[in-house]
């Protein structure tokens, strides 16, 4: 009865100190590097539209195309992904009256 405790001790331990090494010899998760590197981009991204924003604060269609185009051109100066389909700056035109 002593001998199967003490067995059953040591197969613990072992099966502990097992464990114990597993864990501290695993290295740290890329899914925290990968994190934190996404997190970066999406705050330098959201930097962008907040600067467009402060820069074409109205919602007319001339300021929405006008703000898209700051966001695209802050996106593109910080290498920073954008959507594929963007469309190009606006030129300067006259604006003109619904007839």
């Amino acid at each position: 009865m002593m001998r199967d405790r003490i067995t059953i001790t040591k197969f613990c331990g072992a099966l502990l100190a097992m464990a114990a090494m597993a864990l501290a010899g695993a290295p740290p998760a890329a899914a925290d590097q990968n994190w934190t590197r996404s997190s970066a981009v999406w705050k330098a991204m959201d930097k962008c539209t907040q600067a467009a924003r402060k820069a074409f604060p109205d919602y007319t269609r001339e300021s929405n195309a006008k703000r898209e185009a700051a966001r695209q051109a802050c996106l593109r100066a910080g290498n920073l992904p954008g959507e594929a389909g963007a469309p190009p700056a606006p030129q300067a035109t006259e604006a003109t009256q619904p007839r």
